[in-house]
């Protein structure tokens, strides 16, 4: 039961990591317009500045690998910390748009960072039993975090000409304990084997396992006399696949451009600003429960199967939302499609993308292949993030389009799923990464 209860204490420390990552991406929905006003930007500057967070996300996801390889996760974890911490207060004060784009682009760079090292230190410290509702609390806390930056533009909404400016520097409130909790977890047993600290391993494991410490160090040892090598192998081809996939899945689900612009998306469908505001905070709510309920259930039922389930109800949410807009409708099933989208995100891709990229590649070229995984996550993100507010700006039904290609697109999820997916409920990593690896 300790060995428990510590593996979870640890998780949720480094899942708070989670949390920044959540606010930082929705707290820009209730700051986007203002912006827009305050700087005068064009809708092709707007688009830029907004998703400046995400091309430092990006650059964030590419490069994290190699540095929690080479020094460690948890030194890694510090550095994300600050990072979140030095941008809430940057672009808090901006006084013009480029300091703003650059501590947001600097944000960026942690999100994508914490979205690599995060999942991987959880991955890496749990057992198979548990590893999915382990490592589905960082999606948890990523969850909170949007559900908390909803409510907190929601309150300083009114709070003056520099609400915006009150939005972001909450921020640095959860920085701080992440920067401080951080201190309170050890590196990586697996780290440590990879880098020839057994002993230091084995006095760690001791306090998260309880069966054959040795038989584990034995078992991630043998996996390392892999040569590390290129990532880009035939030999990881599979695990390769299902990173990508599941990624760029997340994203063409529409969850960014949701989250992104919530008010904007409520005001297009002709609510006024004060109900465009408080519709996101009840989607934050229902994202929040069902990816609790993702968390309990993704280790029962498994990974492959509520991506299928989840791929199905997502279909039939969007494509109705398309409807709407194209009919130019003020109808209020918008709020009702919208949370019936997040409900089925939340409980699925939402909750199995850190996993699936967490578990499917070997400790040998883990913080490769993880990198790899946030990297398409993010690059997609990006690309939806800056054209859907051009996208539906400049068309007269850009919007029911956008919603059109999303539903198609977890139409296409779906087949792939039962398809191509395998099944990686109650394995080992190594178990998990032997099935998949293709040999020459």
């Amino acid at each position: 039961m300790k060995t428990t209860i510590r593996i979870y204490t640890w998780s949720l420390i480094v899942a708070l990591g989670g949390f920044l990552f959540g606010f930082d991406t929705a707290v820009i929905s209730g700051v986007e317009k203002s912006i827009q006003q305050l700087f005068d930007l064009s809708a092709l500057a707007h688009g830029f500045a907004i998703s400046s967070a995400l091309i430092g996300t990006i650059t964030g996801a590419l490069f994290a690998g190699k540095p929690a390889d080479k020094y460690g996760r948890r030194p890694l974890l510090f550095v994300i910390a600050a990072g979140y911490l030095v941008s809430a207060v940057g672009t808090a004060l901006a006084p013009d748009v480029v300091v703003f784009i650059i501590f947001r682009f600097l944000g960026g760079i942690a999100v994508g960072a914490s979205s690599v090292v995060a999942p991987m230190y959880i991955s890496e410290i749990a057992p198979a039993d548990i590893r999915g509702r382990a490592t589905a609390s960082f999606q948890l806390n990523v969850i909170v975090g949007i559900l908390m930056a909803f409510v907190s533009n929601f309150l300083l909404r009114d709070s003056g000409d520099n609400a915006w400016r009150y939005m972001l520097a909450v921020l640095a409130i959860p920085s701080a304990l992440f920067l401080t909790g951080l201190f309170f977890i050890p590196e990586s047993p697996r780290f440590l084997i990879k880098t020839g600290r057994k002993k230091k391993a084995l006095s760690i494991l001791k306090k998260i396992r309880i069966g054959d410490i040795e038989k584990e160090i034995a078992a991630i040892t043998e996996s390392l006399t892999e040569k590390e090598g290129r990532l880009f192998s035939r030999l990881y081809s599979k695990s390769i696949m299902i990173a990508f996939l599941v990624a760029m899945f997340n994203q063409f689900s529409g969850i960014n451009a949701i989250l992104y612009f919530a008010p904007r998306i409520f005001e297009l469908s002709g609510l006024p600003e004060s109900t465009a505001f408080f519709h996101p905070v009840i989607i934050g709510i229902t994202n929040a429960l069902f990816t609790l309920l993702g968390l309990m259930i993704v280790d029962k039922v498994g990974r492959r199967k509520l991506l299928i389930i989840g791929s199905a109800g997502m279909t039939l949410c969007l494509l109705p939302v398309a409807v709407i807009f194209f009919m130019h409708s003020h109808s209020g099933l918008l709020l009702v499609f919208l949370v019936g989208y997040i409900l089925f995100f939340a409980a699925s891709t939402g909750t199995v993308i850190w996993i699936l990229i967490s578990e499917v590649f070997p400790t040998s070229v883990r913080g490769k292949g993880q990198s790899f995984g946030s990297f398409t996550h993010w690059f997609f993100a990006a690309l939806i993030t800056f054209f859907f507010p051009v996208i539906s700006s400049t068309y007269i039904n850009g919007a029911a389009y956008i919603f059109t290609f999303f539903g198609i697109m977890m139409l296409v999820q779906l087949f792939t799923a039962w398809k191509y997916f395998p099944e990686t409920k109650g394995k080992t990593i190594e178990e998990i990464t032997t099935q998949l690896q293709t040999k020459k």
